[in-house]
């Protein structure tokens, strides 16, 4: 039995349910392994059903073979179908991703079919929190995203010429890492060079690399599901004072971190000690994100490594360090690894290089 489905069925009891009913993609897959795109799972302690379309019934019985597979056509019939089967009175879903107008429409159909008794909970990141510890094999999964993701940036990073544009460089990228063996990318690659380097999340347009001047790239990887996220830092030609300077600090800030933060600390410590350091340097308030977030089947997820997280860091757990400084005008340095606390402390999974100049 997957692991996943284990956890689940121990929080039946925890929630004081009968049944839960999965909606978000990334949660099915966790706990079914079913990676399709359309359906929901049905879990009580005793029976796994995934409900799916047409289209999905033969992957999904390759994929999660832990379940009994229920198809589904038009409606909400599928699910009046499953109550009555298992007996059902009470079921949890999740409220954070099931649409107001798909429960409406679930809660009608079994007015219709006389079970308008059926007791609903809803709920918010129970299976979220139980990804935030991965098994071996998924670290492993992580890990070969990471390696991917490396072997782009030191494939590319040095070939980056004076004049070529943001676009191009995203591209040079992603096709290195498909070639590589990725299903596809975590998350839209961030290339931001000169005065977009201050904007965290800037879309590569077509502005021109120029000498001298911060490129930030932040991307990453998915493999087999699992997703990877890098940010690294360069200049083509040289380096300036300005560049030296905010690259030194953050650098020391996200070594320093890496080194220092520990198993059973909460994501609140662990990005004070980043912070600290760049405030104490007087660019506290051009620090204006996270210093990371956990990482899995989707690019963000628990834990939480932020000012005020609770969330307890634990072995096992895989998340970003990524502290950042950005200058309206000029740009911004941001430094990231993908971790993961391994034996009470922090093991980067990132190996590409962190020299300002590539070459």
């Amino acid at each position: 039995m997957r692991a996943g489905l284990g956890k689940l069925r121990a929080k039946l009891e925890e929630l004081k349910v009968d049944a839960f009913l999965v909606s978000t993609s990334e949660n099915r897959r966790y706990v079914s392994g079913f990676a399709g795109s359309a359906g929901f799972l049905f879990v009580t302690q005793t029976e796994a059903v995934l409900a799916t379309d047409f289209r999905y019934i033969e992957q999904g019985a390759q994929q999660a073979p832990d379940f009994r597979i229920h198809r589904i056509g038009g409606g909400a019939s599928w699910l009046t179908e499953l109550l009555k089967q298992s007996g059902a009175k009470h079921v949890a879903f999740e409220a954070e991703n099931l649409t107001v107008a798909q429960f409406n429409r679930m809660r009608e159909t079994l007015k219709e079919n006389g079970l308008e008794q059926t007791a609903w909970t809803p709920t918010s990141w129970v299976i979220d929190q139980l990804r935030a510890t991965k098994d071996a094999e998924e670290l492993r999964l992580i890990a070969r995203a990471c390696e991917i993701t490396d072997l782009a940036f030191e494939t590319i990073a040095p070939t980056i010429e004076i004049g070529e544009t943001e676009k191009s460089i995203a591209w040079r990228l992603e096709k290195v890492m498909r070639e590589a063996g990725a299903e596809g990318l975590a998350f839209d690659t961030i290339v931001a060079a000169g005065p977009n380097a201050a904007l965290p999340h800037h879309l590569p347009s077509d502005k021109q690399v120029q000498q001298y001047e911060p490129i930030v790239i932040d991307f990453g990887a998915k493999y087999s599901g699992y997703c990877a996220d890098t940010t690294r830092t360069v200049c083509v030609g040289g380096t300036d004072d300005t560049m030296r300077k905010i690259y030194d600090i953050v650098l020391g800030a996200q070594l320093t971190a890496s080194e220092t933060v520990r198993q059973g600390m909460s994501g609140g410590d662990a990005d004070k000690i980043a912070r600290e350091i760049i405030e104490k340097a007087g660019y506290g308030d051009k620090f204006g994100h996270s210093l990371g977030h956990g990482i899995g089947l989707e690019v963000h997820e628990f834990p939480r490594v932020g000012p005020n997280s609770k969330d307890t860091l634990e072995n096992g757990m895989p998340f970003t360090i990524e502290p950042g400084i950005y200058l309206p005008g000029w740009g911004g340095v941001r430094i990231e690894d993908t971790v993961v606390m391994e034996n009470g402390r922090v093991r980067a999974l990132n190996k590409a290089h962190k020299f300002e100049n590539p070459r």
